[in-house]
C-alpha cells in the first residue's frame, strides 16, 4: 500500500522538505536521506499497528438534470439521490453530466469508498508528544493520512479494473498521482461537490461504521486518517469547480462512449 503514497505530498507538504525529494534522495543530498531514514523509522513502528480498511460498492445509476439516483442491481426505486451544483455559467459543469443516461434497458454504474489508516493513530502520536517525540507524533500522524490516502489510489486501481479497463503496464505511480486514467474520483467538500452533508449518503448506503470511520456532527470523518469519494469511469472527467469560472468544460456526451460494463 505504501507505493501508492505519493512523496511529493508527504515529504514536501507536510514534512516540509525544501526542493525536490525522489531527485535530491537519488543524488543522496544529506538532508533528504536523513528524512527518508525518518520515515523508514515510522514504518518500522507503523507496521505494529497500521492496518487500512475499506469499504465500497458498485451503484447502477441515473442522471436527473443535476442529480443522480443510485439503484441497487436491477432496482426500480432509487436507493439514494444525490444532488450536485452546477457551474453558474452557460455549458457549466455538474458531476451527474458523468453518467450516462439509461440505454437498450442498461443503466451506468457509480462507485462509493471510504478507506481509513486511523485505528489507534492519535494515541500512539498523543503518548509521544507527552514524552517529548513531537517529530514522532507529528509523522505517525502525516503517515496515516498519506497511508488512507494510498488507499484510496489502490482501491481506485482495483474499481478501474472490476469495471474492465485496467491501467496499462506502461502506468507509472506519477501517472497515477496525476491522475492520467479513465476516470475520477471526488470527495464531498472539495472543489467540484463542496456540501459535505452529502457525506450521510455515503454513511446510509455503505455502513462504514463497521471498518471503524464514523461521522461527526459537522460530517468530518472519524479517525482524521480516512477519506471517502465516489468514483465516476466516463473518460471525459476532469477536476473543477462549481464556483470557478476557470474550470475546464466536458464536451457534450457521446452516446458512443459504452457504459462500464455491470462489475
Amino acid at each position: 500500500m505504501w507505493a501508492y503514497i505519493n512523496p511529493q505530498v508527504l515529504f514536501r507538504h507536510h514534512l516540509g522538505y525544501k526542493g525536490n525529494f525522489e531527485k535530491d534522495l537519488a543524488a543522496r543530498l544529506p538532508q533528504a536521506l536523513e528524512l527518508a531514514e525518518l520515515v523508514e523509522g515510522l514504518k518500522q513502528q507503523a507496521r505494529a499497528f497500521l492496518r487500512p480498511r475499506a469499504v465500497w460498492s458498485f451503484f447502477e445509476a441515473e442522471p436527473d438534470g443535476n442529480a443522480l439516483h443510485l439503484f441497487s442491481p436491477g432496482g426500480r426505486q432509487p436507493v439514494h439521490t444525490f444532488l450536485f451544483q452546477r457551474q453558474d455559467r452557460p455549458d457549466g459543469l455538474c458531476l451527474a453530466d458523468y453518467v450516462l443516461s439509461p440505454r437498450a434497458g442498461q443503466r451506468d454504474h457509480l462507485a462509493l469508498f471510504v478507506v481509513t489508516a486511523g485505528a489507534g493513530v492519535r494515541q500512539r502520536a498523543e503518548a509521544a508528544k507527552q514524552a517529548g517525540h513531537y517529530v514522532e507524533s507529528h509523522g505517525l500522524q502525516v503517515l496515516a493520512l498519506e497511508t488512507a490516502e494510498a488507499a484510496a489510489e489502490w482501491l481506485h486501481r482495483r474499481v478501474r479494473e472490476d469495471w474492465g479497463f485496467p491501467d496499462p503496464p506502461s502506468m507509472t505511480m506519477k501517472d497515477r498521482f496525476t491522475a492520467r486514467y479513465r476516470g475520477k474520483r471526488y470527495s464531498f467538500g472539495y472543489p467540484a461537490c463542496p456540501n459535505l452533508d452529502d457525506q450521510a449518503g455515503i454513511w446510509k448506503l455503505l455502513a462504514p461504521e463497521e471498518i471503524g470511520v464514523q461521522l461527526t456532527e459537522g460530517m468530518m470523518m472519524e479517525p482524521e486518517a480516512s477519506t471517502s469519494g465516489l468514483v465516476f469511469q466516463h473518460p471525459a472527467c476532469v477536476y473543477f469547480s462549481v464556483s470557478d469560472e476557470a474550470a475546464g468544460r466536458m464536451p457534450t456526451a457521446d452516446t458512443s462512449v459504452p457504459a462500464a460494463a455491470n462489475p
